[in-house]
């Protein structure tokens, strides 16, 4: 099965929650819809379900056009960020449900719901109610209630986020063998890059209701196509600032220059703007490295790390190092940059140079 979206927008009350999307979707992939709040995510996926209709553009499933399909018609399931089960049934009922719906047989319900219920982790907590469950098995029990129906599609709303770190994490882990042991076309939608690289599968990046790049989600955060999409897939968002090639050199705020090597000697002269992860920039100084003078405004240590905030002229930047660091607001700081680890975009932002595939893939596995 195969699910194409063709040029899909939504309107509603004259602002626009979706623009021109098209993407095509197979049968046993996980597809996330990366983007921040009110990017289109959640709007994309009810036009997906038929909850809402498209105000223009077309959907097709395996070729045939399901465009004004309602979703009663569909095969589809979806899962919400709040736990919705029924407080009155056992777990076993909330599982149960939708096939009780579908009036079938008693035999095929039991090994349904069972299978369901090992495949979460949930096989001793079958007589429970839901709310003597935690946090984590009350969203595991609405999850093995969308996988029971064995629907094409699974769409999951950002499932995540009202769980505490720990129980987050916990599913994080499971979620994609449960991916993994369905054929279903799966559709996650998150805030956060992390999870999207962890999930795996394509992702999508989404702003302000448009499809800003799809592909393998690897691929997409290391070689983003363009300066909105390198955004949206980092976090904290990507340090950026204007630069200019003059000959051998790219000259950043405040003078800085770096010999503009490699791929960065191909550039014509002119104006550019430079991306730089947070992580890749350092406090020491490497033999490559090229130096920014600043002033730190605010430390967060989050406890095996610390996000630094600084600003330099103009320029504000986040710098995410290794280790507690106690700086004072206020106290000079230099910050190192690695010319290999720049992205430059041109002035319409569409990106000319990525850094190299190796250098950022054992940065990010180091990270890991």
């Amino acid at each position: 099965m195969s699910l194409t979206l063709q040029d899909i927008s939504l309107t509603v009350g004259g602002q626009h929650h979706l623009r021109d999307i098209a993407l095509t979707l197979e049968r046993g992939t996980v597809n996330v819809l990366l983007g921040p709040t009110r990017s289109g995510k959640t709007s994309l996926m009810r036009v997906m379900a038929g909850l809402d209709p498209a105000t223009s553009g077309g959907m097709t499933v395996d070729g045939r056009d399901v465009t004004g399909l309602p979703v009663k018609k569909r095969s589809v399931a979806m899962v919400y960020q709040q736990f919705i089960n029924y407080p009155a049934l056992t777990v076993y009922e909330n599982i149960a449900s939708p096939l009780r719906v579908r009036g079938a047989p008693k035999g095929e319900i039991d090994r349904r719901v069972r299978a369901a219920a090992a495949l979460l982790k949930l096989d001793n907590q079958l007589e429970k109610t839901p709310l003597k469950l935690s946090g984590g098995q009350q969203q595991r029990c609405a999850i093995a209630r969308a996988v029971v129906r064995q629907a094409d599609l699974v769409l999951l709303d950002e499932p995540l986020a009202n769980l505490d770190y720990k129980l987050r994490e916990e599913l994080r882990e499971e979620l994609p063998r449960i991916f993994a042991e369905t054929n279903a076309i799966f559709v996650y939608a998150t805030t956060e890059p992390a999870e999207a690289l962890m999930l795996g599968g394509n992702t999508a990046c989404l702003s302000e209701g448009r499809l800003l790049q799809f592909g393998p989600a690897a691929q997409v955060y290391r070689r983003p196509t363009s300066l909105a999409a390198a955004r949206t897939f980092s976090d904290p968002p990507m340090n950026v600032a204007e630069v200019m090639k003059r000959g051998g050199q790219l000259v950043l705020p405040g003078g800085a220059m770096v010999a503009a090597d490699g791929a960065l000697a191909r550039l014509s002269d002119g104006p550019y703007q430079i991306g730089v992860r947070a992580h890749h920039l350092r406090l020491a100084p490497t033999a490559a490295s090229i130096s920014i003078a600043g002033t730190v405004d605010v430390t967060e240590i989050t406890g095996s790390e610390s996000y630094i905030h600084i600003h330099a002229g103009a320029l504000r930047w986040v710098a995410l190092v290794g280790g507690v660091h106690e700086l004072e607001p206020g106290s000079p700081i230099a910050i190192h940059i690695d010319p290999a680890q720049l992205f430059v975009f041109d002035t319409d932002g569409n990106v000319v140079v990525t850094p190299d595939s190796a250098a950022e893939g054992a940065s990010q596995r180091g990270r890991g």
